[in-house]
């Protein structure tokens, strides 16, 4: 498919990247395909339950980033694939697999996404949601206490221990390689605008 357009977004933890694929969604409907880096984590069926819980999720390492890769390569070329299910109340991946199929646009979302030359490089527009970091933990904070069942003290250390020092250290550089920066992510209109304007115009000519 040569004419397929690969969207990247990234963003730290919280900041926004969901309501603006969500939107991205709406707009493009069945044009668009959402591959998560999330997706993409490790399996670990040899380390216990608690010992799962103290891994470093935000480091690149923890990802088989290789896989997506190939993946993302696959969905260009117009064939669908079998990607991965994550399990976040059990932290890891399990048996089941999802059928995706090629679209017009595929859309990367993570937040170590840019970390990876080759990964960034499949990207034709890469864009970084900007968040304030205050905004980005109240967020993150709600989504694993109603949505993946953690406790709040856990939430806290781990922010604390692992997501703040991995934000340091991997996803804000990664702000360099992004074509476009919105602050606010899906809450932007105005970028929001620009960005569907731009994809419109990239299918038109494809």
């Amino acid at each position: 498919m040569k004419d397929t357009i690969i969207i990247g977004i990234a963003g730290g933890t919280g900041c926004g990247k969901s309501t603006l694929i969500n939107k991205i969604k709406d707009e493009f409907n069945d044009e668009i395909t959402i591959l998560s880096h999330d997706f993409y984590y490790k399996q670990h069926n040899d380390i216990p339950f608690e010992e799962r819980k103290k891994i470093n999720y935000d480091h690149p390492n923890a990802f088989d980033t290789d896989i997506m890769i190939q993946h993302i390569k696959e969905l260009a070329e117009g064939h669908t694939i079998e990607r991965p299910v994550y399990d976040f109340t059990i932290h890891n991946r399990i048996d089941e697999t999802v059928t995706v199929y090629p679209a017009k646009v595929i859309v990367v979302e993570g937040i170590l996404i840019f970390e990876n030359e080759e990964l960034r490089n499949l990207c034709d527009i890469k864009v970084f949601i900007d968040t304030d970091a205050d905004v980005r933990i109240i967020r993150r904070i709600l989504r694993d206490v109603q949505e993946r069942g953690r406790m709040l003290d856990n939430i806290v250390d781990q922010y604390l221990t692992t997501v703040k020092p991995m934000h340091e250290m991997f996803v804000e550089p990664s702000k360099k390689y992004a074509d476009i920066i919105i602050p606010e992510g899906g809450f932007n209109q105005v970028a929001l605008e620009m960005l569907t304007w731009r994809i419109h115009a990239l299918l038109r000519n494809s």
